[in-house]
């Protein structure tokens, strides 16, 4: 199953981090200077003339590692708790409570996605390497395109959900919060939670990358995955990569083509098992974060 091109997750760009103004806080710096980077990464992705790659997204998810690092001081900061304490009850602390719910089950779905995709890489490679017969390569592609359509579909409900959690934080006001320390807390757990959605959102388009054999047009929000150059060649992401291989693999077969080359196909997939895993680490090793500053915040409140 294809995502349509009329898809709502699909229609938006990628936005630039609006950075708050310099917080007079000793942990807010950090968390500035953070964000800061991650900024200048969306800006390198947003002019890059090349497909967004697995390892450009795998460094998005280290940046939001250290940032959440950092957000993690600024909470358990003494001004930060007492803040906190005072307005445990109010909206606003609600508000963030909720937004890491939303930030988690997005994670969560990248994460099963990432082992999903990597399995199926892992069978297609053992398949391979065994040399095994045109049936059960047949057998083993057929299961990769089958998990490939439903990444897709699942990346699409991701995608939309983030999409309607970052209308809701853009939408809210700061004008009735009273006290200082909560509305900076406030206003930096907003720009990290916004941050946070454009880099899942990269991951969701990463696995979002259109079948070969899709008629061009109306994928133009997908156009850092595929790359169209002079003479018509294409420079894909390692997904794309590997469903050219694999495509022109099935065709061989199909066709009854004796002595068939596998070494191409191996060897993209090796390059899509590598991205892979490296994205589950970073995917990970955000979701951990996610989870201790969700508790970080429960255990202030809870006093």
């Amino acid at each position: 199953m294809e995502i349509s091109p009329s898809s709502t997750c699909l229609q938006y760009q990628f936005r630039s981090v609006s950075l708050p103004s310099r917080l007079q806080h000793p942990q807010n710096t950090k968390v500035e200077a953070e964000l800061t980077k991650l900024k200048t990464w969306q800006s390198s992705l947003d002019s890059s003339a090349v497909p967004t790659s697995g390892e450009t997204i795998r460094m998005g998810l280290v940046g939001l590692a250290e940032l959440y690092n950092c957000v993690e001081e600024l909470i358990n900061s003494p001004i930060t708790q007492q803040a906190l304490v005072q307005h445990r009850k109010g909206a606003l602390v609600e508000e963030a409570l909720e937004g890491s719910i939303g930030l988690l089950d997005s994670c969560n779905v990248a994460r099963d996605l990432s082992l999903m995709v990597k399995q199926n890489v892992q069978d297609l490679q053992s398949v391979l390497r065994r040399k095994g017969g045109d049936l059960t390569i047949e057998r083993n592609i057929s299961g990769y395109n089958s998990s490939k359509k439903k990444a897709k579909k699942e990346s699409a409900k991701c995608l939309r959900a983030l999409k309607k959690m970052e209308n809701q934080i853009q939408s809210r006001s700061l004008s009735d919060v009273m006290n200082y320390s909560l509305s900076n807390l406030v206003r930096v757990l907003r720009e990290v939670s916004i941050v946070t959605i454009s880099v899942l959102e990269s991951y969701f388009l990463f696995l979002s990358v259109p079948d070969s054999r899709t008629r061009p047009g109306g994928w133009s929000l997908i156009k850092k995955l595929v790359v169209t150059r002079p003479r018509g060649h294409k420079i894909v992401n390692e997904l794309g990569s590997v469903d050219v291989a694999l495509q022109s693999l099935h065709g061989c077969i199909r066709n009854n083509i004796r002595n068939i080359d596998v070494q191409i196909t191996r060897r993209r997939l090796d390059a899509l098992g590598d991205s892979m895993e490296g994205l589950e680490t970073g995917l990970d090793c955000l979701y951990r974060k996610l989870i201790r500053n969700r508790v970080s915040l429960l255990n202030i409140l809870a006093h």
